[in-house]
């Protein structure tokens, strides 16, 4: 079968045409595995039928609500993330055919991100989520439009821009979905369907980006993705237009009354008051903190190796976000397994994230210490194996973490909270980015596997301690 592969694909080296292969048949069959599973929103559960008597409504409209709802929500989220990744594979080679300082755009964007995030998220929350999306997708637009001129400074707005609207995107549409998967009576934990559905989503749309932009590049030059991006950006916009509003408030009609001042006050309060939320922020700024360090590390270190017939990125790129589209397919199958057989339902989103970031953590070893000890030709296959292994933990651990979040962030500070979050999740990156232009490689992946190994042991502290209910109002 690999040989068929090679005849049909580019002239790539007989590793990568295994790897793409042999990542084509794992997802294959996942996907044949977990047709057998049924997820929690197709079985009555004791919430469910304490909302049926309730509203009543029968399981199957109820069912059917859901599915309409899901579908709406995730029908954007994947376009949105079909357009960010668009111009995530190919911002570098358009900035560096404009011959800019392509360091200082990026850190700009970051430190932008830094300095808006604290105030960003309650502005999400006041003035409501759906016309937060709104202003996203406006957003993006104006950015990718920026991208055509080649001035410096031009872009250089087009990065602080970048970093607000990149807020947005982290805080925005999260919350207006979970809000309103509890506003409209939907169990609990129906939510973790739609979050391993994002997952799953993210991967193939990885994917996708990859094909489709490469296309629009060899038609268009340069800055054809970023057009494609925002074609899809207005399609976007388009489908956000028909949601609800909702708002960061205990009450209907909550966001009236209060201020943006008290909201900005009241979740930082919240954060320095509840441990449990600021574990979750640590925990995020950790774990998202390794993968972005990662990120830039995985490309330079394949081609230090010298593999033999060098390194087709495209191709491993693909395999990788196959092992991400693996990871969040089995997320509901491995919850179900943890909160059956390990440990409580209650508690099965938290041991699954400390499982997951264990994983990750011992992964990110492999590098650490082979490329200190031993030969690359001895090593290639065994850090490749552990690339695959990380971003498999990626999508594990991304629908769990928004679990975890709708769990203890109160739906009326999501917005505020999810973008205070982002505080030392940039600190954690910037250092990381620092780290990778200074240390030897296997330092570099030493420190990622240490963030992922803090981020299970305060996952840990989590799971293992007293059960306790999440606050859901904005005052207790």
């Amino acid at each position: 079968m690999s040989d068929l592969f090679s005849n049909i694909l580019p002239e790539w080296p007989s590793w990568a045409v295994n790897l793409l292969f042999n990542m084509t048949a794992a997802l294959s069959f996942t996907l044949i595995m977990n047709h057998f599973y049924t997820p929690d929103d197709e079985k009555e559960t004791d919430e469910e039928k304490k909302i049926l008597k309730s509203s009543h409504k029968t399981h199957q409209s109820l069912h059917s609500e859901f599915d309409t709802f899901r579908k709406s929500y995730l029908s954007v989220y994947l376009v949105i993330q079909l357009a960010d990744w668009m111009q995530g594979t190919h911002m570098y080679t358009l900035y560096l055919s404009y011959n800019v300082n392509i360091s200082a755009l990026f850190l700009t964007g970051f430190l932008s991100g830094a300095i808006f995030a604290p105030f960003m998220g309650s502005m999400v929350d006041k003035f409501g989520r759906k016309r937060s999306c709104i202003v996203y997708c406006v957003l993006e637009v104006i950015i990718n439009w920026l991208e055509h001129y080649s001035s410096f400074e031009i872009l250089l707005l087009g990065r602080v821009l970048g970093g607000i609207s990149t807020n947005l995107l982290f805080s925005a549409f999260e919350s207006w979905m979970a809000t309103e998967h509890r506003k409209m009576g939907f169990p609990e934990e129906w939510m973790a369907r739609t979050y391993s559905e994002c997952s799953i989503g993210n991967g193939a749309m990885a994917i996708l980006a990859g094909v489709i932009a490469q296309v629009l590049e060899d038609a268009l030059g340069h800055i054809g993705p970023f057009q494609g991006a925002i074609a899809l950006t207005v399609l976007a916009l388009v489908l956000v237009l028909q949601w609800e509003e909702n708002y960061g408030e205990a009450k209907e009609g909550g966001h009236e009354s209060s201020t943006l001042y008290s909201q900005f006050t009241d979740g930082w309060k919240l954060v320095a008051s509840d441990s449990r939320i600021l574990r979750i922020g640590l925990i995020q700024a950790l774990s998202e903190g390794g993968i972005y360090t990662f990120v830039f590390m995985w490309v330079p270190t394949l081609l230090s190796m010298n593999p033999p017939g060098g390194v087709p990125t495209g191709c491993v790129f693909s395999a990788l976000m196959m092992a991400i589209t693996i990871g969040g397919i089995a997320f509901q199958p491995v919850e179900h397994f943890f909160g059956t057989k390990l440990t409580t339902k209650a508690k099965a989103p938290e041991h699954s994230a400390v499982f997951a970031y264990i994983m990750a953590s011992l992964s990110m070893a492999v590098p650490a210490i082979c490329l200190c000890c031993s030969a690359a030709s001895v090593c290639f296959e065994r850090i490749l194996a552990s690339f695959i292994v990380v971003e498999f933990c990626v999508g594990l651990s991304s629908p769990i973490a928004g679990m975890l979040r709708s769990k203890y962030v109160p739906d009326a500070y999501q917005g505020s909270i999810m973008n205070i979050f982002r505080l030392p999740l940039n600190a954690v990156v910037v250092s990381g980015t620092y780290a990778t232009d200074v240390l030897e490689h296997y330092k570099v992946y030493a420190i990622v596997s240490g963030l992922f190994l803090m981020a299970a042991a305060l996952q840990a502290t989590l799971a293992f301690g007293a059960q306790e209910g999440k606050k859901r109002t904005k005052r207790d």
